[in-house]
């Protein structure tokens, strides 16, 4: 890859993502990598058990102590959340039931818990994120000039860290704005009664409470870890990482980043089996060992930045295919 990095700009490539390439090769020496793709039941089991953990634990918020609440929601209920930003991801995918209209519906009960009701919304960019990884104004995973240029150094990344879920929320609309369709409607809809409803049975902390497990969610916390790990340059040369410890437990397996990438239609549950079946292709890529240790080397490091990025021109996008 042709890539530079200045003070005060991204890895620049002028080639396409490497995925693409990957999977060709992959399926032509491994066709059988084809029977991994599909919906897994697994994953809509899960979903219901985290949504009825996350519920029922609102529903009893206000029945204690604030700081022991607040004590919870960082422990349990902001692994739980997160665990449900990445069953939304895998049903983004349609992975948990074979028609798209099933996995949308399902993809709003995953949501019930998160307050916010943006499932749909993360469907579309999400897949510019697939189609166009690092791709300038369509991938807006990758950090604003502007956003970069501000939490610089030690203290500037610390508090980007600690309040990074707000960019994730709001910077996709700035960079590349979205027409709403009728599922984004479907999914305010189904999101405001299911509040609605918990605000009556179970009153207003246990609104707080899911907004308190947001925030942690999406702060310094050891499943965050993974928004850094997975696309930030940490080996020049290399846009995407792996990590194969047991926080893959608690995330749908999303730390195996590289395989994911190659294969979007294959359920987190079976891509340990891609890379048992394909090891050659990613036993030698650079991966990491903790999400913890990646959050602790990307504050303190400081050749490590927003800027630490791949991005690439809208002409090197590439289809994605299986």
């Amino acid at each position: 890859m042709a890539e530079t990095q200045k003070r005060n700009d991204f890895y620049w490539s002028d080639v396409s993502h490497p995925h693409n390439i990957r999977r060709r090769e992959i399926l032509k020496k491994h066709p059988e990598v084809r029977n991994l793709t599909g919906p897994d039941i697994r994953l809509a089991i899960v979903t219901v058990l985290l949504v009825a953990i996350q519920l029922v634990s609102a529903y009893f918020a206000s029945e204690f102590n604030f700081w022991l609440v607040l004590l919870y929601s960082y422990i349990v209920g902001a692994t739980v959340n997160h665990a449900l930003f990445l069953a939304i991801h895998e049903i983004t995918h349609n992975m948990a039931f074979r028609k798209q209209t099933a996995n949308n519906w399902f993809s709003f009960f995953a949501n019930l818990p998160i307050v916010f009701p943006y499932a749909m919304s993360f469907k579309v960019y999400h897949t510019m994120h697939h189609r166009g990884q690092g791709v300038d104004g369509i991938d807006v995973d990758v950090p604003a000039i502007g956003e970069a240029k501000l939490f610089k150094g030690f203290f500037g990344k610390a508090l980007w860290m600690f309040i990074q879920i707000f960019f994730y929320a709001f910077r996709p609309m700035f960079i590349k704005p979205i027409k709403l369709g009728k599922w984004h409607l479907f999914n305010f809809l189904f999101q405001l009664a299911g509040m609605v409803v918990l605000v009556y049975f179970a009153g207003w902390m246990a609104l707080v409470y899911l907004l308190i497990c947001d925030f942690f969610a999406g702060s310094i916390h050891p499943m965050s870890g993974h928004f850094i790990a997975e696309h930030y340059v940490f080996k020049e040369g290399q846009e995407t990482y792996s990590y194969y410890g047991p926080l893959n437990k608690l995330a749908f397996n999303v730390g195996y980043h590289n395989e994911h990438h190659d294969f979007p239609s294959i359920p987190g549950y079976r891509l340990p089996q891609l890379k048992k079946i394909a090891p050659e292709y990613y036993d030698n890529l650079a991966q990491h060992k903790s999400w913890t240790r990646v959050i602790f080397d990307f504050i303190f490091k400081a050749d490590m930045s927003l800027f630490s990025r791949v991005k690439r021109k809208p002409d090197t996008m590439e289809e994605v295919t299986d």
